[in-house]
């Protein structure tokens, strides 16, 4: 503590004897002890309320970390991964009113673009149906056919 060895308390104590006496030294040693009682009790207090401090400090931060792990949420995180702006969450839910506004906006979209609709095509009175080359069909099951559609035999005008 204040690295005193027994050589320097030797010559303090007989300091000490000369200056008190031999009479009065008894209280002063006692009057001394008293006084470093209270300033290692002192001492101890303040030790105590730091270390308090410090777990404090360290609690707050274990609990810090607790409340994120109960924060923490796979489905969320699954979620975010998966629908990051809600999209498919609100496509299927009716409720939702982005869900509805999303329905309205396409509606007007669709409303703005024409209709192409196939229309018989009249040839002097006599109607006919779509020819089949402007339609290529293909096969049930497999990819469409590379092969150029092959023209239809032109009719001949009925007499």
């Amino acid at each position: 503590m204040l690295d005193i060895g027994w050589p320097e308390f030797a010559v303090i104590l007989f300091v000490a004897l000369l200056v008190i006496g031999p009479r009065d030294l008894p209280k002063a040693l006692y009057t001394a002890g008293k006084w470093m009682r209270s300033a290692r009790k002192v001492a101890r207090e303040f030790q105590r309320h730091v270390d308090d401090a410090m777990r404090e400090a360290e609690l707050d931060d274990l609990k810090k970390g607790v409340d994120q792990a109960r924060k923490f949420s796979v489905k969320k995180q699954i979620e975010n991964l998966v629908d990051p702006d809600d999209e498919l969450k609100g496509a299927f839910d009716p409720n939702d009113p982005r869900a509805r506004a999303k329905k309205a906006q396409n509606g007007a979209a669709k409303a703005d673009k024409p209709k192409i609709e196939a229309k018989p095509q009249v040839d002097d009175g006599a109607v006919s149906q779509p020819k089949a080359e402007e339609t290529p069909v293909a096969p049930a099951g497999g990819p469409p056919s590379t092969q150029a559609p092959t023209p239809a035999p032109a009719a001949e005008p009925q007499k």
